[in-house]
């Protein structure tokens, strides 16, 4: 999928696929706020993201119409992108994962997308009554009729992915989880191992752990917010240490604090994507070329102990 004429970009294994993808992925929950979404695009293709994020809620489906209005603009190819949606929320009413609303949300995208198929489908947060033999028929219709090439989740957490897995033939590749410097509870609970601090308490059942042994492949969503959507880390008054750091070794690497703290998530071996869901160009192309960026380990530690984390 790299095109010539695409800056380098850190690739990683897709799951337990052959298909290389950029580790930085361009969310597009923001575009019909962006004042140019044709320039979005260009300027994320030109710096190596060719992959990006929607989901049938996102502006009520008009983020997808946005974008691909927006991509029919642009000399892009279509197979010179990976693209991925997600399907199951129904805004402040339930989460749906039954068989007719996985496969009408997925035509509906394909509509508001013009495209044939999309190259993921997820499942977008847990659905308390889902039936797992449902999302395994719709699954299956999807493939077969080439409308969906590959499957995972968000939001969920090992055992809620084994059920599925007991039903689902596809493999589940990809799970979006939030995570960053001031979301770092799947790495709190494996340092405090044996202890009876907060920062101990397992709320998700090892899943960056489960993530590794089952190759699953980890989006960080949102991964410069900090606390329920209270807004974003990077130059807030209100973390002072954390931002005084960031400015410090984002001199060093020769890059921003939005890119030092992207290049903070890249720098797990757990190989994570990182979703940028700014649509202000000059953020993605920081976080863009941050990816080639390696973090040392000593750096590592003290960027998380200054997000107000401790080692014990």
């Amino acid at each position: 999928m790299e095109k010539k004429g695409m800056l380098l970009m850190k690739k990683i294994q897709l799951g337990t696929t052959t298909q290389m993808v950029a580790s930085v992925i361009l969310g597009c929950m923001r575009i019909n706020g962006a004042e140019n979404p044709v320039k979005v695009i260009e300027t994320a293709f030109d710096n190596g993201i060719n992959f990006f994020d929607h989901a049938d809620i996102y502006g009520d489906g008009e983020c997808e119409e946005i974008f691909s209005s927006a991509l029919e603009k642009t000399s892009l190819k279509r197979e010179d992108l990976f693209i991925q949606t997600k399907c199951g929320i129904v805004p402040g009413v339930m989460f749906d994962f039954s068989k007719k609303h996985i496969i009408e949300s997925v035509e509906g995208s394909l509509r508001r997308l013009k495209m044939e198929h999309v190259d993921a489908l997820l499942l977008h947060r847990p659905d308390a009554l889902v039936e797992p033999a449902e999302v395994a028929e719709a699954f299956d219709e999807l493939e077969k009729s080439g409308k969906v090439r590959y499957f995972g989740v968000s939001n969920q957490k090992p055992m809620q992915i084994e059920l599925l897995k007991k039903y689902v033939r596809q493999p589940l590749l990809i799970n979006q989880l939030q995570f960053g410097l001031k979301h770092s509870e799947m790495i709190d609970q494996g340092i405090h191992v044996n202890m009876t601090d907060e920062a101990s308490i397992d709320h998700d059942g090892s899943i960056l752990d489960y993530s590794r042994l089952h190759e699953m492949t980890i989006q960080a969503w949102s991964p410069y917010q900090y606390g329920f959507f209270e807004g974003v880390f990077i130059g807030n008054e209100k973390f002072p240490n954390l931002n005084q750091k960031l400015k410090e070794l984002a001199k060093k690497y020769q890059t921003t604090p939005t890119g030092l703290a992207s290049a903070w998530i890249l720098r797990h071996p757990a190989n994570i994507q990182v979703i940028a869901g700014t649509m202000n160009v000059n953020r993605i192309k920081e976080i863009a070329q941050a990816s080639e960026i390696i973090i040392s380990r000593e750096d590592w530690y003290e960027l998380y102990r200054e997000a107000g984390n401790i080692l014990p």
